[in-house]
């Protein structure tokens, strides 16, 4: 019996019988079959494929709220990720759930998300024909970007809880696990960049959901995590008086911080950088590196064009719109 095989069967003596195992043939299929490895479980696979590829990396330079902001310790895409697995963990450890399962799909949940934040999703699904949603995008990512065309090949159930972390249902409990995690995370850590930013005062969050959530960063996600811990065993959700308070804390969010002029007031600028290296490219299509003029004549331009903005970082967009279209000073 080699290492793998030793784990499955602590799996299922340990794990909750709402548990997503690793020898569940249905969530565990590729969409190309693979030997099994003999020291790790197919979730931990694609945990560790997710962690090494190059779009987990890039996410360090794509904003997560605030574009540009200077400073070292404001979140970024990937320390959101981060974030959202260390949550996702706890949670998914305290319900007996599979939490190699859960980190695989927190891991993997944006890595389609574009550059420069909600923004820039919304102008490529402004200008792009198919549409652009960043969580369609990840599964995309995971199942024909990566790797030069070939996909990382991950399970059924990591691609559908990708799919779903924002606002479906996933078919596994830990799915369902980092939809909430993702939502806990950004609330709590916007808040503290938003602070930090001066856009909010660590006072002036809504009485009400400071007393059921408490006053601190700490202390809110702590009750948010035991409350879905506590719900757990009705549905994978806030106990209904949590619930309420999670959701008055994130509609302040979006009408004091993700509508606020000090956070948006790169966004235009932004936009309009997106637009133009659309525009571009679908004119010079063969200026796009060969993955993507591959992925042109397969598909169509306007597919190949939005895959290859969307994986660009910040910084890299930036750079290269400042290559294309800012004049250039020359000497002899």
């Amino acid at each position: 019996m080699n290492v793998r095989e030793q784990y499955e069967i602590t799996e299922m003596g340990i794990l909750s019988k709402y548990a997503c195992t690793s020898t569940d043939e249905n969530r565990i299929q590729r969409e190309h079959y693979e030997e099994k490895c003999p020291y790790r479980t197919e979730f931990q696979r694609d945990r560790d494929r997710i962690l090494h590829c190059n779009s987990f990396r890039r996410l360090k330079r794509k904003t997560q709220v605030f574009l540009s902001p200077v400073g070292d310790h404001y979140r970024t895409r990937l320390t959101h990720t981060l974030e959202v697995s260390q949550i996702a963990r706890t949670i998914s450890r305290g319900m007996r759930l599979n939490e190699d399962l859960t980190e695989a799909i927190a891991l993997g949940h944006d890595l389609g998300h574009s550059p420069f934040g909600h923004c820039g999703e919304a102008v490529l699904n402004e200008i792009c024909p198919h549409g652009f949603k960043h969580y369609v995008q990840s599964v995309r990512v995971v199942e024909r970007l990566e790797k030069n065309g070939k996909g990382l090949n991950l399970t059924a159930a990591v691609r559908n809880g990708i799919l779903c972390h924002t606002n479906a249902v996933a078919d596994t409990r830990e799915g369902n696990i980092v939809r909430l995690a993702d939502t806990i995370a950004y609330i709590n850590h916007d808040i503290e960049d938003s602070v930090r930013a001066g856009i909010l005062s660590a006072d002036s969050l809504p009485g009400d959901c400071v007393r059921v959530l408490g006053n601190t960063k700490t202390k809110r996600i702590t009750s948010l995590i035991a409350s879905v811990i506590e719900h757990g065993a009705y549905e994978i959700d806030f106990t209904p008086p949590v619930r309420k308070a999670h959701d008055d804390l994130r509609k302040f969010m979006f009408d004091r911080v993700y509508t606020n002029p000090a956070a948006k007031q790169e966004e235009e600028k932004a936009v309009e950088l997106v637009k133009k290296l659309y525009s571009y490219f679908i004119d010079n299509p063969k200026k796009m590196p060969e993955e993507y003029r591959i992925i042109a004549q397969q598909e169509d331009t306007d597919r190949a064009v939005c895959d290859y903005i969307s994986g660009m970082s910040d910084g890299y967009a930036v750079d290269l719109y400042t290559d294309l279209f800012v004049p250039k000073f020359w000497k002899k």
